[in-house]
Formats: structure tokens, C-alpha cells, sequence
């Protein structure tokens, strides 16, 4: 998974990337920005992926911003033009004993 991320990172520092109508919402209503995504996805690892997923393959990036907010981003693979973010959200850490944390979180 380790190539995954890092044509991910190749199309996100080219600025190869659009959001979906979902992940526009959802970026508003959590107070997420753009810069942040792009310092997840800099900094992050993938910690599922989804070669199966419904609409197109797709993984789910876990990695923290600047301020060592953490946030989860899923995404579409680099095979596609434009990496799509499809959802991201901040994960209640407290549910999710089996979700990878960040190594600076630890």
C-alpha cells in the first residue's frame, strides 16, 4: 500500500484533485479545509482499502494536520485523472480501537 499512498500524495501536491458533493458537505459542516486534506494526505497512511468499493476503488487515509487534528479521509485511487475525496471526517477515537493512529498521536 505503500506505492498507494504515494501516487496519491503525487496527485495531491499537483493539485489532481476535485471533491465530491458529499465530502464539499461534510468539509463544511466538520470545519475542515482544504489545506488540511492536503496536509492528511501529505503526512497519513492508508490504513483500509476498498479495491471493491461500489461506484470505483477506493482507500481510506488516516493522518493529522499541522495543529495535530486527525482526520480521515477516503479517496478514490490515482488511477483515475483527478483524485476524488469522497467523505472525511474527524474519528471518535474512543469507538475505533481497531483504527490505526497516527504515530504522533500515540
Amino acid at each position: 500500500m505503500s506505492q498507494l499512498i504515494e501516487e496519491i500524495r503525487q496527485k495531491i501536491t499537483g493539485n489532481l484533485f476535485e471533491f465530491s458533493k458529499h465530502a464539499v458537505d461534510q468539509s463544511i459542516l466538520r470545519d475542515i479545509r482544504v489545506q488540511e486534506v492536503i496536509e492528511v494526505i501529505i503526512t497519513g497512511q492508508v490504513i483500509e482499502d476498498y479495491p471493491d468499493d461500489e461506484y470505483e476503488p477506493s482507500c481510506l487515509v488516516s493522518g493529522l494536520t499541522q495543529a495535530n487534528r486527525n482526520i480521515h479521509i477516503q479517496c478514490s485511487y490515482p488511477s483515475r485523472p483527478l483524485i476524488k475525496i469522497i467523505t472525511l471526517y474527524e474519528p471518535n477515537l474512543t469507538q475505533c480501537s481497531d483504527v490505526a493512529v497516527p504515530p504522533r498521536m500515540k
